[in-house]
């Protein structure tokens, strides 16, 4: 077997000093190709781009390093070869072939001496690594061909293979040694002393790891995107080698780490998708981060020796910045914490530290704390006082209890930052203590004591028990029941237990809990109490056992959502998003004067509305006067579904016709009848085909993207007008026409001018009704106007309103005049057996006080204005953004690929939704081409949040979705 080269022989590596009228010159000479020569990156090799003279890519001329030998490069082109027969679903970058099957190879003269060139197959599309941000979807692809390569080469045989290189792990630690004289002095010792610390994690394992012929650089560099955006297509095999198998997926996952929003825990999708295909070993798995570590040592030594070796080598340089983010990111989590989530990940499990017996200080009496989302003691904003742990134990302490203490694995919500793209550290590593007085601190086993800061260290074995902010009584060897410390009376104590406890943060990121937890021990029953209790059922998975799969939830991975408060939701980890989309919660999530109103009408009556009780005429009342004349009538129900339903019920009874006319691209609700007025596809897929014979549509009046745009929109009203003319002149005049009078479910934007007089006047003209859905535009939202229909400077004969008019309590209402009400009285009764309920109709009347004392109206036109201006200046630097719709708090961000084309951006919204909520966004797509972000958060939102939105925002469209 011929060994091919080795990198400690010859550590300097610069690549051929040959320009493009070389490879110009050569490509014609060698291969007969007449091509313009575009230069490649590359560390050691030499790679052109060859065009044709109309710009057309035919082929890659790649000059391989003259210390490779022909063997060598040889020996890749099978290994390509190997592997397009093996995955067919892949594309390769084999080297091309004459029409008599020879190899178009040959060994030409360069300034540095003989190398061997060949012509590649050139695969279009662009590599992973100019992808900007990775998604989940992408990273998983990445470590399935990871792993369709490894399969492919498991049996690959032939000279050449047995290689030397500076890329292979299993020299990692020559590697560094040898050129680790190149790093800059301030970042010199870090990475030699994580590359040690490594290599010791990874020696014993050795004999368990099994070796093969790998790829050695299934990186972003050296994965090309098909159509669909995701990797299939392999390039590159110069790194060829013999080698652990698992370096194949350590070096790609390490790839991903310099990505725009990467961290270690994001490779975990690569990690499970190579798993899946060829099974990890417990030796691979332990070995895997601490694989990854070393090749971010290599990558930063080696990219420090190659610029100062290859001065002009502008490709090294610029990939140094991102290598130098590799290894941050690589070296930000110990390795055993990322091997314990890469277990959990695979779903291997893992157990905690177990704490020998021991009692560090008895406290059965201790009040715990409770500072997790669904705690009443981060009720009414509480958690949002990053002092609020510290406020609650110092009025327990001054009620008289002896000591307070906090709970070991909690999510906590107190103190987690709003308005942050990053998750907090709501995890606790540890428990907080504190005591009334001095308390005794005694050691719980024989061990060694050492001072650290304002606290102390208990090492026993391989575990500690790290105890901070206390007086230190004790230090070196000593037995159990030995007085180590006092605590100081009302002040902080943290105790962390487990390996390294002493260099725990005080909590983590959830996203790494299962690691840092599987390093840890519950201190807990060293004060006498008991252990925090991890078991959790999964709540997504009784939701899909229990509930109807169409009655569908918002995300594929959805958070687990548990609290809310003003403009913000609140997950079960104690992350607070900034929630862009509830319209409903119009006064914002958990309103204390809401809150009060419900709990003392609940404890006065709550029965059906035929009883009679002075809120449901008071509601009624308050309806009737905010309405125009001469509407003053009001039913009330329990959903916009019921209440779009009752008002086409209404117009039928009132008219003895059977007809209705709706809008395109409209959604009313899911009823029999609201259903079948509900024209949008988004929707309901079928609507257009299943919508029954008496349901008329007019063409949505979208002035971007309709038919008539800009100014010419103002024609889509008299072209509705005739449609319904000649609906009437069939013999089939309408009951009515049902619109939203702001064109919501189209994205958010306004009706042309003149629209629904035109509409309203046509209907009217033949004997129907005009219904105004107010279900998402009505209760100030639109900042300038209370109702939708004002905007447009019309009266409806029936409003139909929800959503805003209980804040996520179930209540809507019909308004309209006394004789259309009086005809229903014709066709039968009406009764709702809880809408206007005395709960529902309480916190109507709250709702509407609310709206007015805190001006939500104005505060809807303010900020809203400020939201749209700061939108509408993104637009001008990102060009997705095709238009911002909409006034006050009901927006419309619309996405296209194209201008002009204006062809909607629906993969990409929902994409970019996604990494909103990766951000702390929860924003959602709308329209029948599902490419608008629709913007209609509650109606508090301020300033500060709408910056945010839009600030996030622009970073998504920045770094990619």
């Amino acid at each position: 077997m011929t060994t091919g080269m080795d990198f400690f022989d010859a550590v300097t590596l610069p690549a051929p000093r040959v320009d493009e009228a070389w490879a110009r010159r050569v490509a014609q000479e060698s291969f007969g190709m007449d091509a313009v020569a575009h230069p490649l990156g590359s560390n050691q090799d030499a790679n052109f781009l060859m065009r044709t003279s109309s710009g057309q890519p035919v082929a890659v001329l790649k000059v391989s390093n003259p210390a490779f030998s022909a063997a060598e490069v040889s020996v890749q082109d099978a290994a390509a070869d190997r592997i397009a027969a093996a995955c067919p679903e892949l594309r390769v970058a084999q080297v091309l072939r004459a029409d008599d099957g020879t190899v178009r190879r040959a060994t030409v003269a360069t300034p540095d001496g003989p190398a061997v060139a060949r012509l590649i197959r050139f695969l279009d599309g662009g590599t992973l690594f100019d992808k900007g941000y990775l998604d989940p979807r992408s990273v998983a692809r990445l470590g399935e061909v990871a792993g369709k390569v490894d399969l492919a080469l498991a049996d690959l045989t032939g000279d050449g293979l047995d290689r030397v290189l500076q890329w292979d792990l299993r020299y990692a630690d020559r590697t560094v040694a040898a050129l680790g004289s190149s790093l800059p002095a301030a970042r010199r010792a870090r990475i030699e002393s994580a590359a040690a610390r490594a290599w010791d994690l990874v020696a014993p394992l050795v004999p368990y790891l099994p070796v093969q012929v790998v790829h050695l650089d299934v990186t972003d560099d050296n994965t090309v995107l098909g159509a669909d955006g995701l990797v299939d297509g392999v390039i590159d095999f110069s790194d060829l080698t013999r080698t652990w198998t698992v370096s194949e997926l350590a070096i790609a996952i390490s790839s991903i780490l310099h990505h725009p929003g990467a961290e270690p825990a994001d490779v975990l999708p690569a990690v499970r998708a190579y798993h899946s295909l060829r099974p990890l070993s417990d030796a691979e798995i332990e070995a895997i981060w601490p694989l990854v570590v070393l090749r971010a040592a290599v990558l930063v030594v080696s990219g420090c020796y190659q610029v100062a070796l290859d001065g002009d080598n502008s490709y090294a340089e610029t990939r140094l910045v991102r290598e130098w983010r590799i290894a941050n990111q690589a070296l930000s989590v110990p390795p055993e914490v990322m091997t314990a989530l890469i277990r959990d990940a695979l779903g291997l499990g893992t157990s905690g530290v177990s704490l020998a017996d021991g009692v560090l200080l008895t406290l059965p009496d201790a009040v715990v704390l409770d500072l997790s989302p669904q705690s009443s003691l981060m009720d009414d904003g509480a958690w949002q006082d990053s002092k609020i742990a510290e406020t609650l134990a110092t009025h327990r302490l001054a009620a008289g209890h002896r000591a307070v203490v906090t709970k070991f694995g909690e999510a906590r919500l107190a103190g987690s930052p709003a308005l942050d793209q990053e998750s907090p550290a709501s995890v606790a590593t540890g428990i907080d203590l504190w005591t009334a007085g001095a308390e005794e601190l005694r050691a719980p086993w024989d061990c060694e004591v050492s001072s650290t800061g304002p606290g102390i260290v208990l090492r026993a074995g391989d575990v500690e028990l790290a105890v901070h902010v206390v007086d230190a009584r004790a230090a070196g060897a000593v037995v159990a029941g030995t007085v180590v410390a006092t605590t100081v009376p009302r002040g902080r104590t943290r105790i962390t237990a487990g390996y390294r406890a002493e260099r725990v943060p005080e909590g983590v990121a959830p996203k790494y809990a299962p690691g840092w937890l599987a390093t840890l021990a519950d201190p807990a029953p060293l004060l006498g109490l008991p252990a925090t209790s991890s078991v959790a059922d999964s709540v997504l998975e009784q939701r899909e056992r229990a509930l109807a799969e169409v009655q569908e939830h918002y995300y594929r991975e959805p958070p687990r959502i548990e609290r809310g408060w003003r403009h913000f939701l609140v997950t079960e980890e104690g992350r607070p998003l900034l929630d862009m989309i509830n319209n409903v919660a119009v006064a914002g999530h958990s309103h204390p004067r809401i809150a009060r109103t419900a709990e003392r009408q609940l404890r006065l009556l709550n029965t059906n509305s035929r009883f009679h009780y002075e809120a449901i005429a008071a509601f009624g009342a308050r309806l009737a006067d905010l309405a125009p004349d001469p509407l003053d009538t009001v039913f009330l129900v329990n959903s916009g579904s019921e209440a779009a339903d009752l008002a086409i019920r209404l117009a039928l009874v009132a008219t003895g016709r059977s007809d209705v006319v709706a809008m395109s691209e409209a959604y009313h609700g899911w009823t029999y009848a609201s259903d079948a007025v509900s024209t949008s596809v988004a929707d309901n897929p079928n609507a257009l085909h299943s919508r029954p014979s008496w349901v008329h549509t007019v063409p949505a009046p979208n002035p971007y993207r309709g038919r008539h745009r800009g100014a010419d929109a103002v024609r889509y009203g008299p072209e509705a007008a005739a449609i319904i003319d000649e609906l009437a002149a069939s013999g089939r005049p309408p009951a009515g026409f049902i619109g939203e009078s702001y064109y919501g479910n189209a994205g958010g934007m306004p009706l042309p001018e003149g629209y629904l007089a035109a509409v309203y006047s046509a209907v009217r003209r033949h004997g129907g009704l005009a219904i105004a859905d107010e279900i998402q535009v009505g209760y100030g939202r639109l900042g300038h106007w209370f109702w939708g229909f004002e905007q447009q400077d019309v009266v409806p004969d029936i409003i139909a309103v929800a959503k805003a008019v209980g804040n996520g309590v179930p209540v809507a209402a019909v308004i309209t005049s006394r004789a259309v009400a009086g005809k229903y009285r014709e066709a039968g009764y009406f009764f709702s057996s809880t809408g206007g309920s005395p709960l529902s109709s309480r916190i109507g009347l709250c709702v509407l006080d609310i709206i007015r004392d805190e001006d939500l109206q104005g505060n809807a036109r303010d900020v809203g204005g400020h939201l749209k201006a700061r939108l509408e200046e993104l637009g001008q630097r990102h060009d997705i953004i095709g238009a911002v719709h909409g006034s006050g708090l009901y927006l419309g961000v619309e996405l296209v690929r194209d201008r002009t084309t204006l062809e909607p951006a629906a993969t990409e919204t929902a994409a970019i939704c996604d990494r909103m909520l990766d951000l702390g966004v929860v924003i959602q797509p709308t329209s029948d081409r599902m490419n608008v972000l629709k913007v209609k958060p509650p109606l508090c939102l301020d300033e500060s949040a709408a910056d945010f939105f839009v600030d996030t925002l622009d970073r998504v469209l920045s770094e990619g979705w």
